[in-house]
């Protein structure tokens, strides 16, 4: 007969939604909902001696700790777990088992920490109790990687050790590959433990994978969260698992306590805080990497999906799983800086421009809020109009630039219905045909500025360098902190732009300082680029 146990995590790893904070009468709630539940074992949260005691979080500075914040419950014949992420709790903070809450804890730890996680849980162990060894990032392990930890789990032989997708990147044969291997290799008394998470949806069906593939040689123990409450594409749902091995395998959990649970406590959290899948997990997941290169990637608003995905299939080894900024950085500005030859277009462009009158468009919401004076503009000087990366629904355009693959990819049919020249830069790419004009990315940006590839600055470079009569600007509003758009289309903003709003004004009217103007350079509407603004 199967053995395979159940394992509620919400009160831990559901805490990565809202650092933890579900208030202390919910942290009683769904203590006593999943004691009645029934489940095999709850985890009451993390032991970190980097926070302070707070009553109302499930994340606490030790062991003494996490008996206050439970105290006078009772568990009845629950089995509860505590967990630590290696490093961050000292072992002095640990009081010897029989004076806590807790049955036992589970620890995580890198595979670069395993040496000395492993000599932390024998200390773990050594005061009495049952230790859960939690391998994270179980893909970045080769099987003689795994062969070795395995074999240190053998002597340290803990209570379980845990097979722990923590990005959800576990296809169903993965995920069989790592537990025959670890079935092979470990003790046949350790419990063999998997942690699943979401990012292709395969949390429940990877789990039910393992229930009915596991052999009756070894206790398997699942995990799960209330309504797969859990950070980034969230865990496998609790109460989904519950019901079917209630199906499948005659156990009787208590599953309307668990619905109780969520729907008192979590369904709450989940209408202000929601998680689950969602395309940025899922791309983080089908490059096997960490979901922030892509939330890097994504907040750029520059760059398709097949440019993001494009850029991630760059990352190499280690650094896959393993986020650093810097790096990612390097990739973005390598991927921009696909060079080209842009001579021949840049003598073309020059001489249709060459002491012309030009009013260049950005899509800032005084466009229309001053449409008069850029009318009025239009009508006294007669201008080329070149648009930055939008097309204007109340203005004629002769050319529009293109520096954004996003922005091209989201209006290239209105473009491409639009009788408009198309000047790009060479990170950007047509789906079919050639633009009319393409130039040199790289050459045209700022690397000393925080926004290193501002489309106003690349194009006013490119047209002082032509030669052009005069420039004048309509729609550089410029970042206000408010609550309210900078931009006609919300979705243009940048995402860090109300933080650092004066910071990116000032950095602009530095990148236009730096530029040795031949010609004269006018504001049509108001804009907080200019020199006295504030």
């Amino acid at each position: 007969m199967k053995r395979i146990e159940l394992l509620d995590c919400t009160l831990r790893d559901g805490g990565y939604v809202n650092d933890w904070e579900f208030g202390h009468d919910n942290l009683v709630i769904l203590f006593e909902r999943l004691v009645s539940s029934e489940v095999d074992y709850i985890e009451i949260g993390f032991m970190d001696d980097r926070r302070e005691y707070d009553e109302d979080r499930s994340i606490a500075p030790g062991s003494e700790a996490m008996n206050r914040l439970y105290a006078g419950l009772d568990k009845k014949n629950a089995f509860v777990v505590g967990m630590i992420d290696y490093g961050t709790c000292d072992i002095s903070l640990i009081q010897p088992q029989k004076e806590t809450i807790m049955d036992g804890i589970r620890v995580i730890f890198k595979k670069q920490k395993m040496y000395d996680a492993i000599a932390y849980m024998k200390q773990i162990k050594a005061l009495g109790y049952k230790v859960f060894c939690q391998a994270v990032s179980i893909t970045s392990y080769n099987d003689e990687e795994l062969e070795e930890l395995i074999g240190l789990v053998n002597d340290l032989d803990p209570y379980a050790f845990s097979l722990v997708d923590t990005y959800g990147l576990l296809h169903k044969e993965q995920l069989m590959h790592y537990y025959n291997f670890a079935n092979i290799h470990l003790n046949e008394d350790i419990r063999l433990g998997y942690h699943a998470h979401n990012n292709f949806q395969l949390a429940f069906a990877n789990c039910v994978e393992l229930i009915e593939t596991a052999d009756d040689s070894r206790t398997i123990l699942v995990d799960g969260t209330l309504y797969g409450m859990g950070k980034s594409a969230g865990n496998a749902p609790i109460e989904l698992l519950a019901n079917y091995m209630n199906s499948h395998l005659d156990k009787h959990y208590h599953v309307n306590q668990l619905l109780e649970a969520i729907d008192v406590t979590v369904m709450d959290i989940y209408k202000r805080i929601p998680w689950g899948y969602n395309m940025k997990f899922f791309v983080s997941a089908s490059n096997d990497c960490h979901p922030n290169y892509v939330t890097y990637l994504m907040d750029k608003k520059k760059l398709s999906m097949s440019s993001i995905n494009h850029i991630l299939g760059k990352l190499e080894g280690e650094k896959k799983l393993l986020y650093d900024q810097d790096y990612i950085e390097s990739l973005y500005i390598q991927y921009q800086n696909r060079e080209c030859d842009d001579a021949v277009d840049f003598d073309a462009l020059k001489k249709l421009l060459t002491d012309k009158k030009i009013l260049m468009l950005a899509p800032g919401k005084r466009i229309y809020s001053e449409k008069e004076k850029v009318d009025s503009y239009i009508a006294d000087n007669a201008p080329i109009v070149i648009s930055i990366n939008f097309i204007p629904e109340e203005y004629p355009v002769d050319y529009a630039f293109l520096s954004n693959s996003k922005r091209y990819v989201a209006q290239a049919t209105k473009i491409s219905k639009k009788d408009v020249k198309l000047i790009a830069t060479s990170n950007v790419t047509k789906a079919e045909g050639h633009f009319d004009f393409v130039f040199s990315y790289s050459k045209l940006l700022d690397e000393e500025a925080l926004i290193v590839d501002n489309p106003m600055i690349m194009l006013i470079k490119l047209l002082n360098d032509m030669g052009v009569e005069s420039i004048a600007l309509a729609g550089f509003d410029g970042y206000e902190k408010t609550a309210l758009p900078n931009y006609i289309n919300a979705n243009m903003e940048h995402t860090f732009s109300k933080e650092l709003a004066m910071e990116i004004n000032e950095d602009v009217r530095k990148g236009l300082s730096k530029i040795d103007l031949k010609c004269h350079l006018l504001y049509v509407t108001k804009s907080l680029y200019e020199e006295g603004s504030l």
